[in-house]
Parts: C-alpha cells; sequence; structure tokens
C-alpha cells in the first residue's frame, strides 16, 4: 500500500503540468494576491474538498439526494464571487467582516485572508479534474461504487498532498516575485482587479463547458503535450501492488488481465461479458445487446470524458470508424465515470457531441460494466470476434497501428474482403508472430543475449559483439551502463535486435544536443521514416520513434550505431 501512497503523490506532483489543469491554474494564481496566509488557506481547504469529495461524494449525494451538478455550481459561484471582490474592494471588506464574525477572528482574517483561502480551496477541489493514471483511477472506482477502504483514504491523501505541493509553490513565487518589483507592489489594487478579472472568466469558462473544449484546443495544437506524465504507474512495481490490491475482486469467469504487464497477442481470451451497463444510450435510438451484434467485429472502449488519455484516442478511432464501419466493424463507447459531474447525462451528451463521437456511448455511472470487464483503466479497449470472443485488449494511449490490424484480421475471418489487400495480406502472421515489447533495463528485459550474472548492474561495463542472436534478442556493444528501466552510453558503441514485425519503434531519452544514431536493416539504410531520414536519427527529445515499416513482418537484423550520450528504454512492434 505504501508503494501505492508513494508513487500516487508523485502522480499529485505532475498533475500540475497536465493540460487538464490549465483552465483552473488562474483560481490558483489568484493566491498570489491578498493575505500572507491566502495560499495556505487555499491549499488547505482543496486537500480536504478534494479528499472528502473524491472518496464519499457518491455515498454524500445518495444519503443527501443532493445533485452533483448543484454542488459544482455552488463551488463556480464561489469563485466568481471571489473574482467580484476582487475587482471591487467594497465587496472585499464586506465579506472580510462577515468571514471575520463567522470566524471570531476579526484581526486575523483581514490580515491573512487564510479563510477566505479555504473557501476557495473547497470550491476548487469541487472543480478539479485530473489526468490520473491506474493507481488514482483504481480508487475513484471503487469510490463510485461505494467500496472505499483505508487503502484507498492514504492514497487519496498522498495525491492531494503531492499535489499541494506545486500549487503552494506557485502562489508562494508568485508573491516573492511581485516583492521584487516595487512598482508594482505600490499597484496592489490594479493587480487585484487583474485577478478578478481573471477568476471570473476561469468560473465562467468552467460553469459553461468551455474548459473541455480548450482542453481539445490544446491537443489539436500540441498533440504531445501531457503524454507520458504518470507513465511511471504503468511500471511494473506499480503494476503488482494494484494486481495485489485488486486481488481481494471477484474476478468475472475468464477474465484476468493481470496479464496486462505482457504484450497482448491475438488470441483468444473468452466470452465478452454482456452489455449490462444501465444507461442511458445515446447516438442510438434503441439498447444494444451483444446477441444484436452477433457477426460483427465489435471494440468496446471504456472511457470518459474529462480523462485527457481517453480524449487522445479519440481521433483514431474516428479514423477506424470512418474506414472499417461498412465493413462491419461497431464501437460501443462505456462511459465509466472518473468524477461526479460526469455522470450527468447532459454533460455527457454535450461532451460526446464536442468530441465528434457518432457510434453508440452508453453511461455506466454504477461501473457494472467496468466490474463485469475487471477493468481498472482509462481508456482500455477490448476486441470481439463475430462470435462474441474477446481476441484482444488494450490499456491506455498508443497501439493505433495494432488495434487496425487487429480489426481487419477479425473481418477477414468473417470473410470481408477489404481495399488495400496488399497492405492487409499478412496482418494476421505480423500479430501472431511479431516481436512482442522489448524492455532494455533489467528489471523488466527477458531477451538480452548475455545472462544477469555476466555483467554489474549500475556500472560501466565493456560489452563485446555477440555473433550470433536468435529471434527477438538483443545484444550491445561498446561500454554501457544497464540501469534498472533503461540501458545507457556516453561515448559510441552498437545495438543489435533481432526482430519480427512491420513496424519497429523505440523510446530514446537524449542526454546531449550532440547525439546521433545510424540505423540499418540487415545491412541496409531503411526507408525514412518521420523520425529516420537516409539513415540517420538524430533524438532531439525524450519520446518514442518509429525506426521503419516494412511490407512483412518475418525476421530483420537491426543495427544501431550511437555516437553520443542517450538512453534507450523500449522497442516495440506493429
Amino acid at each position: 500500500m505504501m508503494i501505492l501512497a508513494f508513487f500516487a503523490f508523485l502522480s499529485g506532483i505532475v498533475t500540475i503540468l497536465s493540460p487538464c489543469i490549465l483552465p483552473v491554474l488562474p483560481i490558483i494564481l489568484s493566491g498570489t494576491v491578498g493575505g500572507k496566509r491566502k495560499p495556505v488557506g487555499i491549499v488547505t481547504g482543496f486537500i480536504f474538498s478534494f479528499s472528502l469529495f473524491t472518496l464519499a461524494l457518491s455515498f454524500l449525494v445518495q444519503t443527501l439526494s443532493i445533485s452533483v451538478d448543484t454542488l459544482r455550481i455552488v463551488a463556480i459561484v464561489i469563485i466568481i464571487s471571489f473574482g467580484i471582490t476582487l475587482l471591487i474592494p467594497k465587496l472585499q471588506l464586506a465579506l472580510e467582516n462577515i468571514l471575520s464574525k463567522v470566524t471570531r477572528t476579526k484581526s486575523s482574517s483581514k490580515r491573512d485572508g487564510f479563510f477566505g483561502g479555504v473557501i476557495t480551496g473547497l470550491s476548487l477541489g469541487l472543480v478539479w479534474t485530473p489526468c490520473v493514471g491506474p493507481i488514482m483511477a483504481s480508487v475513484i472506482s471503487l469510490a463510485v461504487s461505494q467500496q472505499v477502504d483505508g487503502g484507498s483514504l492514504i492514497i487519496v491523501a498522498a495525491y492531494s498532498l503531492g499535489t499541494a505541493i506545486p500549487m503552494f509553490a506557485i502562489m508562494a513565487g508568485g508573491r516573492k516575485l511581485l516583492n521584487h518589483f516595487p512598482k508594482i507592489i505600490g499597484k496592489t489594487k490594479e493587480i487585484q482587479r487583474f485577478f478578478g478579472i481573471i477568476m471570473i472568466a476561469a468560473g465562467l469558462m468552467i460553469g459553461f463547458g468551455i474548459d473541455r473544449n480548450f482542453q481539445t484546443f490544446i491537443l489539436k495544437v500540441f498533440p504531445n503535450y501531457g503524454t507520458g506524465l504518470t507513465g511511471f504507474e504503468q511500471g511494473e512495481l506499480v503494476q503488482n501492488a494494484l494486481d495485489s490490491r485488486n486481488d481481494s475482486r471477484e474476478m468475472s469467469d475468464g477474465l484476468d488481465w493481470s496479464i496486462v504487464a505482457e504484450s497482448a497477442k491475438l488470441s483468444n481470451y473468452g466470452k465478452a461479458p454482456e452489455l449490462i451497463a444501465k444507461g442511458p444510450w445515446i447516438n442510438t435510438e434503441e439498447d444494444i445487446s451483444m446477441e444484436s451484434l452477433k457477426g460483427k467485429v465489435v471494440l468496446i472502449d471504456f472511457m470518459t470524458y474529462s480523462c485527457i488519455n481517453c480524449v487522445r484516442t479519440i481521433p483514431h478511432l474516428i479514423e477506424l470508424y470512418d474506414k472499417y464501419e461498412k465493413y462491419g466493424l461497431e464501437i460501443i463507447a462505456v462511459h465509466s465515470p472518473e468524477f461526479p459531474f460526469e455522470r450527468n447525462e447532459d454533460n455527457v451528451r454535450a461532451a460526446i457531441k464536442d468530441l465528434n463521437i457518432t457510434w453508440p456511448v452508453v453511461q455506466d455511472n454504477d461501473f457494472s460494466q467496468w466490474n463485469s470487464y475487471n477493468n481498472r483503466y482509462w481508456p482500455a479497449q477490448f476486441f470481439i470476434d463475430k462470435d462474441g470472443e474477446i481476441r484482444y485488449f488494450h490499456f491506455g494511449e498508443g497501439g493505433y497501428d495494432e488495434a487496425e490490424q487487429v480489426i481487419r484480421t477479425l473481418l477477414q475471418e468473417n470473410g470481408v474482403e477489404l481495399e488495400n489487400q496488399e497492405k492487409s495480406g499478412v496482418l494476421d502472421q505480423a500479430i501472431t508472430q511479431r516481436t512482442p515489447e522489448i524492455y532494455l533495463g533489467y528489471s523488466r528485459s527477458k531477451y538480452f543475449a548475455l545472462s544477469e550474472d555476466s555483467y554489474e548492474r549500475d556500472s560501466l561495463t565493456l560489452f563485446e559483439k555477440e555473433e550470433y542472436l536468435e529471434v527477438d534478442q538483443w545484444s550491445i556493444s561498446g561500454e554501457w551502463i544497464i540501469r534498472n528501466d533503461f540501458i545507457e552510453i556516453d561515448g559510441e558503441g552498437e545495438l543489435e535486435l533481432l526482430f519480427r514485425g512491420k513496424d519497429l519503434f523505440i523510446v530514446i531519452e537524449p542526454r546531449d544536443d550532440e547525439s546521433n544514431i545510424s540505423v540499418e536493416i540487415n545491412g541496409k539504410k531503411p526507408q525514412d521514416t518521420a523520425d529516420v531520414i537516409n539513415g540517420e536519427l538524430i533524438p532531439n527529445s525524450s519520446r518514442l520513434y518509429h525506426l521503419g515499416s516494412f511490407s512483412s513482418p518475418f525476421e530483420k537484423l537491426l543495427t544501431l550505431k550511437i555516437s553520443g550520450h542517450v538512453r534507450l528504454f523500449t522497442f516495440t512492434f506493429g
């Protein structure tokens, strides 16, 4: 449990960088003006509010019969009201007098603005919609189904505390920055009015749902913004801890996704559960059952509209639906809400329209469909064949080429003749025979040509070239350091990999600006990709690089000749 709490704390810290948070940053920045203790009040109110409403809002709403939207509207009204008080000094004074009477600390409330900050923080906790990874997702899914335990409380508290640290740092840093400019300090009223306008604008934007459109716009302009912020939660240590935490859950027959740490392959994972979500249904005139889908290829997509990771996958799903619906593909989106306001049908309908989703969507507010699949991820996709069998699955973002290959193969099993047969003729082989994902660090490395006792971990070691490699094996030559999650070189060396697949990718982190990688396939320069030009790769950022595309999935020898300081993490294949 402490492992999950620690990583939830880290996830909270990096949340402040995610695109989901941009619309509420002005509210945080408002803490740079006012009393000295206002930032402390804001983070105190936020930690309490976010923790309480994450864990107990589902219970409170049902017990007190209060609409979730009502609480959210109250929060937005408070935010806008505080913005108005910053615009009009007399109203601010009146508010301070009211707070002083309520708290019986007249001089203190005027001096430090602590209680006003608490109220702002309480409101902020209600409208806060972070991009969460699998740790918080597992807690939220338990909370909405009223299965909260002590571990959930610890994880949410750790996440809230982690989020509060950079939040406080922003406010404290802003105040310190202002103090360095005496001329600005002399215009306190003008600064307060400016932040008042910003707070009002932020409140109105959240109230009218413009924040969602703003996020979508940011992702269109910067599609990779925020990618990987919670990537460390996909590590083996976290996944094992999540598996242990979920061991007590009753598993549906045949659906055990503890194999998620491995790459899924086209296979048979058991009968797909019936569509039992209570709805309502959107984009269809009648409820849909698995029986009515017999004979079609079905993609079940678990999503929720404020999840930034889900939003990033939607353009790819739109492309698949446009290409293959006429051949017998059906996509069913199961909307399982992360946050209470996502339970509202009007909100969901508006979001589905804004996101250009045209396939059927069913609301799963009680997580019955989610639990029938033993799911814990946003997004999660399950691919079902004409006979209702789950044949493939994918958790998280990415894997778009593999998804299309699976769909084409399952459609071909139905006897469908697809366009561009040359491209699809060996797709089934590509999926079933391709090399699995290869992790290069020692924590998850399975295909290194040398045994673990032949080198020293975390130490600079001279490796010699291996004369023979089996399929899926890799080797290195030169001076390398093999770390927990990656291999690292600062100088010159080579890496060889004998692989199968039609597409080849690698995750690289450059450590200087002069690194260069020469790419060869079977001793020749590969065809150009977006990242490899004339056989040369210049790693300019920490990301996934496309090394090559090939007409067949059969064996090929990759040789990387490296000059510079880089870290190599993992190979993936299409």
